[in-house]
């Protein structure tokens, strides 16, 4: 149920067929052009099949549907026109081969499984046992594929009433039985069909041996019980030859006791259907909140999105049996179910689901809820999912597939995480949390070459946009300077890119990061260089005192000279003179807020021992939605995490005891 078989875009045999029909017609090329240039354009899908409807194109047809349908797999309709299609062309076997290449991809499609199943009936010779047999087997694959369905009725009544056609009223009972424990819209209608059944019947038509048997010991323990005696007893006292007053003389049960038997029987069936009706309640608000069960793209509401959270959410809680209750309850929901079809349990769990990505099949949060439903049960069903999630559904949504490279890389499948994420890439270009992640995967695996490649073409690919440039400048010359330890390196990709964009403060703030990171001792000059290189750039005036405060700090700090120290307080001075009076009581500390004041002078108390700000993490790989472009990252290196530099937020006016005022 988990898999799916894709299929290939053309029928076989289909360039002989179009030398038969000949030239394809005339609008078809532009249609079909229209529909793959657009691939998630549904109306251009369906122009194209109506048209080659109307034009009556066999080869046409097979074409378009067979793109369609490996597009569009969960259409049953067009599954359902498709298959007669052929059989209209006299091609049974291959209506029969349509057929089961949908119910691959839909198994739980009610709709699709009859007209499969009427298809066979109206094709076989009914009169060859080995046609019976195959059509009972067909039945049998129905209802285990989709008998817990909710709206399987229609499959089970067919079911039923074929086997009343062969003649088979046994197997007709075993399948009523089957569908009274099977919570279903019309269960009430089932156990009324099955109470006309059983009591049109006798018991001995109707039930096997086994089941005969034990019903008639159960009768005859009634009956004694009735009478105050122990049937053994009365077995034993009873003279030689006197035959059993439940049997009549050619050895059939009395009418009284048929009578009596069924009685017994709808006694059992009804307790069976008062516990299944219970399980039905419990569902049905869940059920009848669902409007549309089927595939369509048009997108769902927020209330049908959240009535399937709910009602997944309620039946895993089932299944492990969360559900407060009666102890009496609690025991009878552990109990095992016969024939592995119980109430609740994983396989129902897992029919809920696929119901689910029948309705939802486009939205991501479903398919990752599925996968972590999964991944308890088993990694292949898991990867399963994965893979048709990904490579069906939802080929252009990339959170999807970054998951899916995350689960293959916990399962130490390294080379199919890559492959996931360059076919992604491919796929959606330009998407910057793409590219991380394969930097990423490369860096994890110890490929820095690799990592530090990919890094670098996006910094070439990117020189249109100078923002995204920048950011990937950032990322590279990171990697460089704290994993490949390459500073001149690292300070050169970062010169690069603010020679291209002079006014990006990032870029200014990580080239400083850089240089302060460096020894002191040997770094000063550099560390200057860069400030004076800020300065002259066409920043904000708030940005170059920031720069010119972090500036004046390293001077304190590091400084050789006491000149170089007084240089830059000197020139801070000034540039706090021309931007204006207002802006320099700001920076320099002289407000009135003495609360501001009290908390600047704390910080710069514990400056020597705090340590530097350290970056925010980057979310973990199974968290939540990532946006497509690379504003979601862009905290990572916003200016307050190289704002950590303790000193640099000191009012300013401390220095004046040590220096004149210019």
């Amino acid at each position: 149920m988990e898999g799916v078989e894709t299929t290939a875009p053309y029928m076989p045999a289909v360039e002989g067929e179009e030398e038969d029909e000949g030239e394809l017609p005339v609008d078809f090329e532009r249609l079909w052009k229209a529909a793959h240039d657009n691939p998630q354009d549904f109306t251009s899908w369906t122009d194209l099949l109506q048209y080659c409807e109307q034009e009556g194109h066999m080869t046409a047809s097979r074409r378009s549907l067979n793109a369609f349908l490996e597009r569009y797999p969960l259409c049953y309709g067009y599954w359902k026109k498709f298959a007669d299609m052929e059989r209209r062309a006299g091609n049974n076997v291959k209506a029969e081969e349509v057929c089961v290449r949908g119910l691959k991809a839909i198994p739980l499609s009610v709709d699709l499984w009859i007209h499969y199943i009427n298809l066979l009936l109206g094709t076989l010779n009914m009169n060859l046992p080995e046609s019976t047999q195959r059509i009972r087997s067909v039945f049998e694959e129905a209802v285990d594929a989709a008998g817990m369905e909710w709206h399987s009725d229609r499959l089970w009544d067919l079911y039923a009433e074929w086997e009343k056609e062969q003649g088979n009223l046994k197997a007709m009972t075993v399948v009523y039985d089957r569908i009274l424990k099977m919570p279903t819209q019309l269960y009430r209608g089932h156990f009324d069909k099955l109470k006309t059944h059983i009591t049109s019947n006798p018991p001995l038509d109707i039930l096997s041996s086994e089941e005969y048997q034990n019903l008639r010991e159960e009768y005859k323990q009634s009956q004694a019980q009735g009478e105050g005696s122990n049937p053994t007893e009365e077995e034993e006292e009873r003279p030689p030859g006197e035959e059993n007053p439940a049997d009549t003389d050619d050895g059939k049960d009395s009418e009284e006791a048929v009578q009596k038997m069924q009685e017994l029987l709808l006694a059992n069936m009804e307790k069976i259907f008062q516990d299944n009706e219970a399980e039905v309640r419990k569902r049905w608000t869940f059920e009848d909140a669902i409007k549309r069960p089927y595939f369509h793209v048009k997108p769902l509401d927020k209330a049908q999105l959240k009535g399937w959270h709910v009602y997944l959410d309620w039946e895993m809680a089932e299944s492990r049996g969360a559900h407060d209750g009666t102890a009496e309850e609690e025991e009878e929901q552990s109990a095992p179910k016969p024939d592995g079809e119980g109430v609740s349990g994983h396989k129902r769990v897992l029919v809920l689901f696929e119901r689910c990505l029948i309705a939802c099949a486009l939205y991501e949060e479903f398919w990752i809820k599925y996968v972590h439903y999964l991944e308890q049960h088993g990694v292949e069903e898991a990867r399963s999912a994965f893979k048709k999630a990904c490579e069906i559904h939802l080929p252009y949504k990339h959170t999807s597939h970054i998951q899916w490279a995350t689960f293959e890389e916990r399962q130490g499948n390294f080379t199919e995480a890559q492959r996931i994420l360059e076919a992604l890439e491919q796929t959606t270009p330009g998407l910057a949390v793409v590219r991380l992640r394969r930097v990423g995967l490369e860096r994890r695996l110890g490929h820095l070459d690799r990592a530090e490649s990919l890094l670098t073409d996006a910094v070439e690919q990117s020189k249109e946009n100078p923002q995204l440039h920048a950011f990937y400048s950032i990322k590279l010359a990171r990697l460089l300077l704290k994993l490949g330890k390459n500073t001149a390196r690292a300070r050169s990709v970062l010169q690069e890119a603010i020679e291209l964009s002079p006014d990006n403060s990032k870029l200014h703030l990580n080239l400083l990061e850089l240089e302060v990171s460096g020894d002191p001792r040997t770094n000063g000059a550099g560390v200057q260089q860069c400030i004076s290189r800020a300065l002259e750039a066409p920043l904000s005036p708030r940005t170059k005192i920031l720069f010119s405060q972090r500036g004046l700090q390293f001077a304190e700090d590091f400084g050789t000279t006491i000149q170089s120290v007084l240089t830059m307080y000197e020139d801070h001075q000034k540039l706090l003179k021309e931007i204006g009076p207002k802006k320099r009581g700001a920076e320099n500390g002289d407000s009135d807020d003495q609360e501001k004041v009290s908390r600047t002078d704390d910080s710069s108390a514990g400056a020597q021992t705090a340590p530097p700000t350290v970056p925010p993490v980057p979310p973990p790989p199974m968290m939540g939605d990532m946006s497509g472009s690379y504003g979601s990252y862009s905290s990572w290196y916003q200016q307050p995490q190289y704002g950590g530099y303790g000193g640099y937020q000191n009012p300013w006016n401390q220095y004046n005891q040590y220096y004149p005022p210019s």
